[in-house]
């Protein structure tokens, strides 16, 4: 019978690093807490109908790249990461969604999404700048 180490995190699961690279071995991979990193940041970066395949994965904040900021579309935004998210990286539950202001004057608002990985009941914290131009 085999044990399971649940300190090294391995059962998180494995996969291809993001940006994809070659190395020496062949593709690199990463595992635990930093593959569900990586994976929320591919969701929020990857648009909605920009995978032919899966054209309802992604995110729908890059339909709000010309709007003008608002209270509506800062609370806009915060449900598409909370939605996308929530159905697209079932190791994680999404405890709140942020979006500050305080690069507004640099044409960005930062989303602050805090999220406990249900396996391990371990929180994490992930920042994702939302990049704009006002209409």
């Amino acid at each position: 019978m085999t044990t399971l180490d649940l300190s090294s995190n391995d059962f998180l699961g494995t996969g291809w690093a993001f940006p994809v690279r070659v190395g020496a071995r062949g593709i690199e991979t990463v595992g635990g807490d930093e593959d569900v990193r990586q994976s929320i940041h591919l969701i929020l970066a990857t648009a909605k109908g920009e995978r032919v395949m899966r054209p309802d994965f992604g995110c729908g904040i890059h339909d709000l790249v010309f709007a003008a900021v608002s209270t509506q579309l800062i609370a806009r935004l915060r449900r598409e990461v909370e939605d996308a998210l929530r159905t697209y990286e079932a190791r994680i539950d999404v405890l709140r969604v942020v979006a500050g202001t305080t690069g507004l004057a640099a044409g960005r608002l930062d989303v602050e999404i805090d999220y406990r990985v249900r396996a391990t009941n371990q929180t994490g914290n992930y920042v994702y700048p939302f990049y704009f131009r006002e209409a």
